[in-house]
């Protein structure tokens, strides 16, 4: 058995842990190599693109992978849509592993956002937010360039390359945050709304119990939709009995010299 697990969150390498010395099983963590100093699985880790569906489609057939699993971010959309497709046309089993992402509570003050440039749209339709907290990732920063009347606090593991606001500092942080921690940065930054990604999960969940403290709003931008009949999980546990229990489907090209004698 050979899993390869497009990888770069805490769940892929939670994943690779549990998989990881369990006789007859080998996993390969696959990460985009877009961050400079990424937290690395255990085990065996490419790094880099693939070159598209049909870069990916080779590396399956020559590395003989038995297992396909995506737990790449939930808005990796670029990546989840050629997985999809490199599996089905390779006959490999696919699993999505992606974390279950947050709702509102009855305190909350959540506005929704379909895409970034639709949350910039939003935050320039309410002048009253002068102070923005954006915690989007690295990518996507350039669609609030324009707003040069906000003071923008970015933060995100990398610094961006995109053009960014005249009035923007960036905080170039990794989590997990803490409780007492957010309720400092929000303090020190008094911020009037914040801006976020609904990733789901703990590691960034705290902004939000502040922003719900101190009555914020919080602009949410919403995942991409999955392909359709894509399967899914939402947790580790769940993900890793599927690759323990998914009998792995030998495409006809490898049977083809078995058929023959």
């Amino acid at each position: 058995m050979h899993v390869l697990l497009l990888g770069g969150t805490s769940e892929a390498r939670q994943l690779a842990a549990a998989l990881h010395g369990r006789r007859g099983v080998t996993v390969t963590s696959s990460l985009a190599g877009r961050v400079a100093d990424p937290a690395l699985p255990v085990g065996e880790v490419r790094s880099g693109g693939f070159g598209g569906v049909d870069g990916l489609r080779a590396w399956l057939r020559e590395h003989d992978v038995t297992h396909l699993v995506d737990a790449t971010h939930p808005y990796a959309e670029t990546m989840t849509r050629h997985a999809v497709q490199a599996a089905a046309d390779e006959s490999v089993p696919l699993m999505v592993l992606h974390r279950a992402p947050w709702s509102p509570l009855p305190d909350d003050r959540w506005v929704s956002a379909a895409s970034t440039a639709d949350a910039a749209a939003v935050i320039a339709d309410h002048p009253e937010w002068r102070r923005v907290l954006l915690t989007i990732g690295r990518q996507g920063v350039h669609h609030f360039a324009h707003l040069d009347d906000r003071e923008f606090t970015v933060r995100c593991i990398d610094p961006p390359e995109d053009p960014m606001p005249p009035r923007t500092t960036v905080l170039a942080e990794r989590g997990p945050f803490d409780l007492d921690s957010e309720r400092e940065l929000f303090a020190r930054t008094d911020v009037d709304v914040l801006v976020t990604k609904n990733s789901g999960g703990k590691l960034t969940s705290a902004k939000l119990r502040v922003a719900r403290e101190r009555g914020l709003p919080v602009v949410v931008v919403e995942r991409p939709p999955l392909p359709e009949n894509t399967p899914f999980v939402s947790t580790v546990a769940d993900c890793e009995r599927w690759v323990l229990t998914t009998r792995p489907v030998r495409p006809e090209r490898d049977r083809s010299s078995t058929d023959e004698t």
